[in-house]
């Protein structure tokens, strides 16, 4: 009996949840695979995959998960239950650092589904509230709208009708059709009316149940051909409730036989020949329920005696999906690891440089204070030293300005001396002027101004020293009077005062500067006062 339900959810699980997918753009287009899936052939699985592979070699992520579901279900239909399982993992794995949160909470709503097949509870609730709390989270920030929530309850409404808990499965499919709204992608209306015609079964308002499978016949007929196995499985069910063996094996051929036009829910099929063998046995057609059973066997031998084999995987719950995840947690601690540890070595790398560059700096600047101090203590020498010349120099000049000063006050002394003795002298007792006077006042000042000359060039020697020396040295014939032109032209005097200083005219003074410049052996370009400046 276990593997009846699982298979009931498993048949059901393809087309309830891909009506329920409306987080898929509905301009993505999966070439062909609405097809496919239908077909629920091998081939129709190889071109499945064919289509993953080629979305996955696009890059797009979203087309390959969506895929990928399509795939799980056609798995799901094969009675292929380990594949399914492995499948709807990778599409998590893919998913795995995808922003897309709304089309990670379809899959674990499928994902919980799958768990509740194998009566893992606990599980199955966790992953279907994982999705439901997703969707929740896309309703508040506007990403979804409340409608979309209506799906997620649906899930939890058929997942506890899997696990024969009508009061919760009538409780979730309350809410599915409070948010129940117009949507695209929305959750067609009869599915909900399907999962209603379970709740009133199981409440025993078995002709309303009845009722209500009518109702949404005509949808399915004209839509979901394919779904009208569960449909005439679940009629059947209620009609043998009410005792109405006839009206029960009616609609578990009908069920049958639309399993085998559309050749969908194949694995739904022996649990439908186990219950036309007992309701022929009930007739006391015995042949048919031999052959029925026999049916039953045969296809529980080929779908669930290899599922033992086949699904171990699934039975055991491998989660591929938590290994790799933790294979990936592995490596990434590893590598986070390394990534401290080349934090450490940079981190103790940067304090050297750092240390070595502090101590650089310190150097450097010990350095430069000792140079800034020592080019300070030199300038300060170099002031004082400057400063003491200055002042040296200007004692000189005082002294020297003090000597001319004093020679000055002499002359000025002398000259008054001299004219008032020219005065006296000039006349004599009886004022008359005598010859003899004149001549020997007239030798005293050629005597005077001697006298005055040896004055000068003590003065000019004290202010121009070794003027003399260097120019005797360098021209060792010049005469007394060459030697009075060049101290005048030395102190920058024109000809017109050297005459006057000289008592000679001025055509002397340039007789004697032509003179002198050919003693020097000076050509006409040669400058004789720049030369003597030089001295």
């Amino acid at each position: 009996m276990r593997y009846y339900i699982l298979i009931s959810f498993l048949v059901i699980l393809g087309i309830e949840l891909k009506a329920q997918d409306s987080s898929i753009p509905l301009n993505i287009s999966i070439e062909n695979t609405d097809t496919l899936a239908a077909q629920q052939t091998i081939s129709s699985i190889d071109s499945l995959k064919s289509v993953v592979s080629a979305n996955l070699v696009k890059g797009d992520t979203i087309k390959s998960v969506w895929t990928l579901m399509k795939l799980m279900d056609a798995y799901s239909h094969q009675a292929n239950y380990a594949q399914a399982y492995e499948t709807i993992w990778s599409a998590l794995t893919l998913m795995d650092n995808s922003k897309n949160k709304v089309v990670k909470s379809h899959i674990y709503r499928r994902l919980g589904a799958m768990y509740s097949f194998n009566k893992r509870k606990k599980e199955a609730l966790r992953y279907l509230q994982m999705s439901l709390d997703i969707m929740k989270e896309a309703v508040g920030n506007g990403t979804m709208p409340k409608a979309a929530l209506a799906n997620n309850y649906y899930t939890f409404s058929y997942t506890y009708r899997g696990l024969d808990e009508p009061e919760m499965a009538k409780k979730y499919l309350d809410s599915s059709l409070t948010y129940y709204g117009d949507i695209p992608d929305k959750i067609a209306l009869p599915f909900l009316k399907f999962e209603e015609s379970y709740v009133l079964r199981e409440e025993e308002r078995y002709d309303e149940a009845i009722q209500t499978l009518a109702e949404i016949e005509p949808w399915f007929e004209q839509n979901t051909p394919s779904y009208l196995v569960l449909v005439y499985a679940y009629w059947a069910v209620l009609h043998k409730r009410q005792g109405n063996i006839d009206k029960t094996i009616e609609y578990y051929k009908k069920a049958i036989s639309i399993s085998d036009k559309y050749q969908s829910h194949i694995d739904f099929t022996p649990f439908i020949y186990e219950k036309l063998s007992e309701n022929y046995k009930l007739l006391g057609n015995y042949k048919e329920a031999y052959q029925s059973l026999d049916k039953a066997k045969t296809l529980n031998a080929k779908f669930f005696d290899g599922r033992s084999q086949n699904n171990i995987p699934l039975m055991e719950i491998k989660n591929e999906y938590r290994l790799e995840k933790e294979r990936q947690q592995e490596v990434i601690r590893q590598q986070r690891m390394e990534k401290l540890e080349q934090q450490d070595k940079i981190l103790l790398l940067q304090r050297i440089i750092l240390g070595t560059s502090l101590i650089f700096v310190v150097i450097i600047g010990f350095v430069y204070v000792k140079h800034i101090r020592s080019k300070h203590k030199a300038e300060k020498r170099l002031m004082q030293k400057t400063k003491a010349l200055e002042m040296e120099q200007a004692n000189e000049l005082l002294e020297t300005k003090n000597k001319e000063l004093a020679a000055s006050t002499l002359q000025l002394v002398e000259k008054d001396e001299f004219l008032k003795r020219l005065k006296t002298e000039l006349r004599g007792e009886d004022g008359t002027v005598k010859v003899s006077e004149i001549n020997r006042v007239l030798k005293s000042i050629s005597v005077g101004n001697a006298n005055n000359w040896e004055e000068f060039k003590l003065r000019f020697t004290d202010v121009n020293k070794n003027f003399y020396e260097k120019l005797n040295n360098t021209y060792p014939n010049l005469s007394q009077t060459d030697q009075k032109i060049c101290a005048l032209i030395k102190l920058n005097l024109n000809s017109k005062d050297m005459a006057r200083l000289l008592g000679i005219s001025t055509k002397s003074v340039h007789t004697t500067r032509h003179r002198l410049r050919k003693k020097m052996g000076l050509q006409r370009s040669d400058n004789l006062e720049e030369l003597i400046a030089s001295l």
